[in-house]
This record gives structure tokens, sequence and C-alpha cells, in this order.
């Protein structure tokens, strides 16, 4: 049994940034978790400091249910694997593999034997005697996988183990620690930035942002309800648009989403029509991917949106037209530039599902009470959550269309397939999960 729990971690650097805020994260026993988000959002030191390479500045974390900030990493059975292989360069393949079982005092013949059973497992089993700069990208990572399989640790942290292969070799490679880990059925906290890995790979996704956890979940739930706006614009190809609306309430009609020169309606009956009714004479954030809208004649009655084509991009396989619908776009900055305050104490009080003016600016609650109108202002005008911009909406079409920038294209959109988003970036659902 190998089980991980974070509480309230935050880590602070000697500079005063705030590499980690606040975060509490539960990994079950044999779980494939990944830890997914931009550069610099903190992934990489949440697994230094499970690993015992970092301390945390606040929090504690707990691994079987007991505390081990106290512990040396030695001693807290974790295996880690980094992007960059740190493979010795002067011993063989085998001696790297089995150089963990040497350190522990375990005799050469069971040392042999486990190495070679790890070695056929990868599909190294055929380079044991080479040396490091003999071997492919592919193959060193495989060696520096094994070295820290044959440990049996109780759990593995792998640190953007893919990042510098190419992608065929990255998508092989997937495959292969996915089918290993859960074969050998050992808890498993993997870093990346690539949201393919990320949806492939794993059990639950935890997405992170300025040092800030912003959703947690199944690839279905990450992807299908994202909990805030950061999250639904950071997942899918291509990415979520998502469109500035005012809100009109026609009570026991529909709800009116006026998007400047056009506008959807939510049928009363729509359970979601009550959560976004109580934003009457307001403006939220409508989400909707490309695979909720469909190409129709221009005539086409019902829920449809008509724009031009501003551009194309072909893909191979579809192509992607940018539609002008005379509608606005909000646009997440991945990362941003907002810092804290001094009114803002590290880890503050908002947690997980507290607000997301925190997990979307990496902000902690203040003490001073602002009102509605103040907060949306301050929100609107923060450079570091997300701006405006005329929308580019974007649709899947067919290879090759015959059409071309300046065409008309009409859309129907698949209604229930909307996200709402307040503009503090929280999620308007009913029934949240």
């Amino acid at each position: 049994m190998s089980t991980v729990s974070l509480k309230d971690v935050t880590k602070v650097w000697p500079d005063g940034t705030i590499a980690v805020n606040n975060v509490s994260l539960d990994v079950d026993d044999g779980e494939f978790l990944v830890l997914l988000g931009p550069s610099g959002c903190g992934k990489s030191t949440v697994l230094r400091m499970i690993a015992g390479l970092e301390d945390p500045t606040e929090g504690d974390i707990l691994l079987n249910g007991d505390p081990v900030l106290e512990l040396a990493p030695r001693d807290r059975s974790i295996a880690m694997v980094f992007q960059d292989f740190a493979l010795y360069p002067h011993m063989t393949v085998g001696d790297n593999i089995g150089f963990p079982l040497k350190l522990s005092g375990v005799e050469p013949t069971p040392r042999g034997e486990r190495v070679g059973d790890v070695a056929a497992a990868l599909g190294i089993g055929d380079v044991l005697g080479r040396k490091p700069s003999q071997l492919s990208g592919g193959q060193r990572q495989r060696v520096a996988m094994g070295r820290a399989i044959v440990r049996r640790p109780g759990l593995f942290l792998m640190d953007e183990p893919l990042s510098n292969l190419d992608s065929g070799l990255r998508a092989e490679l997937r495959a292969e620690i996915s089918g290993l880990t859960r074969e050998l059925g050992v808890t498993t906290m993997y870093v990346t930035h690539d949201q393919a890995e990320a949806l492939t790979m794993a059990d639950r996704v935890a997405i992170m942002r300025k040092g800030v956890l912003q959703d947690v979940g199944t690839p279905t739930e990450v992807y299908g309800r994202p909990a805030t706006l950061y999250v639904a614009a950071f997942l899918g190809a291509p990415r979520m648009n998502l469109l500035e609306a005012s809100v009109f309430v026609h009570l026991e009609r529909y709800v009116e989403l006026n998007f400047g020169e056009q506008a959807l309606y939510l049928p009363w009956n729509d359970i979601r029509s009550r959560a976004v009714a109580h934003y009457h004479g307001e403006r939220i954030v409508v989400g909707m991917r490309a695979e909720a809208l469909t190409p129709v004649a221009p005539d086409q009655p019902g829920d449809v949106l008509r724009g031009r084509i501003r551009y194309l991009e072909h893909h191979g396989h579809e192509s992607l037209a940018y539609l002008d619908i005379g509608a606005t776009a909000i646009v997440i900055d991945e990362m941003g530039a907002r810092t804290r305050t001094e009114s803002e104490p590290v880890g503050g009080a908002l947690k997980r599902f507290g607000g997301a003016l925190q997990r979307l600016t990496g902000r902690a609650g203040g003490t001073a009470v602002k009102t509605r109108e103040s907060e949306r202002q301050s929100v609107l005008n923060d450079p570091g959550r997300h701006h405006r911009r005329p929308a580019e909406l974007g649709v899947r079409l067919a290879p090759y269309p015959p059409v071309s920038p300046g065409h008309p294209l009409a859309v129907a959109v698949k209604m229930d397939a909307l996200h709402f988003f307040d503009e503090r970036g929280d999620r308007i659902d009913i029934g949240w999960r």
C-alpha cells in the first residue's frame, strides 16, 4: 500500500516567489495521477517536496498516512525518474539499472536476475552491456525507468520523462509507462505540460497554474466539466471557444445569451437555465468546444450562429475554420503577472473550491470586503487573468473544404454542450461534481 497526502502545502522561495500555494491533494494506492500545467506552475516543485529534495514552507506531506518531512529522501521508499535520464556514463546499462540494488547490499546473483527481468520487461534486455552513449534517447529513458523500477518502490515520481523525445517515441513510451505501472500496481505521480499525455495516461489529472491547484478529476471530468475558466481554456485542441455574453432572463420562456450581434436561447426547462438566470443583466463567459458546432445551411432555424471565415487551418485529417461572428472572446493568459501584496497572506483562506479568484490569479483571500461591482471591475482589469479580443469561433470542417476566407458560414450549436463561467472564472452549474 502506498498513498500520498498533501495538506495545505506552500513553498516560497527565498526571493519571495510563491512556487506552490496552499495545495491539498490525495493520491490513492495504485493510482496514476498526472500533475498538468505550463512551465513554471509549480508541478515539479510538488514532486520534489514529496521526494524530500525540497522542504515545504508550510503544510504537511504524508506517505501511507505518516508524516515524512523529517525523513531523508532515501527513507521514503520513493523512486524518481527525471527528464534528463541522469545515467552514469561510465557504467553499462546493467550496472546502471542494478546500482540501487548494489547500494542496498543485494548479492550479485539475485541482483542480476532482477536486472534481467526489468530489462526484459522494458525491451532493453539486449543492450545490458552497452554504455549510455551508445543508446538512443528512448533506450536511455527505458534504462532510467528500469533503475527506478528495480528497487520495487512504493511510489514512482516521474518529472516530464518523455519531453526530450520525438513525438512518435513519446506515444510509444506513454503506452509502456502506463501499462507497466498498472501491471506493477505502483502508485505513480507523473508531471507533464502535455495534455495529450495527461488525458491518455492518467486515472486522475490535477491541473495547476501559478502554484495553485485549479481542478482535480478523471480525464473525462476535467475535460467535460472543467472547474474554472483556465482549465476550460487549457484543455482541448483546438482550444475551447470562450465568448463573452450578456444574460437576459425571459421568465418561464428562456434565458437569452447575447453575444453582441447574435444570441443563443437556453430553454427554461434546461436545468442549467436556473443557475445562469442569477446573472440577469450581467456578463458571463460561455464556452463551446469545436465538437459542439456543426456547419449547417445558412437558413437553418434553431440555435445557429452565423459569420464569415476569417482564416483557415489545414491539418490533413481535418480543417479548422475561424469565424468572425461579431462576438468578444475571453483569452486566458497561461501564467499572468499577478504578484502577492502585503495584505494577502501566504496560503490564504480560499480553499480548493472556495473561489476561482485565488485559483486563477494565485492570490489568497484578503480581509477587505468589496462590493460586487468593485470586485468585478478588479477582476476584469487584472492583466494576469484574462483579456478580451474579437472572437474567432473555431469550427471543425472536412479536410480542404471548398471555402476560403471571407466565405459566409452558419453553425448549429449543441446547447447541452455549452459551458458557463462567471467573470471571476467559477463554473456556473447545477449538481457540480
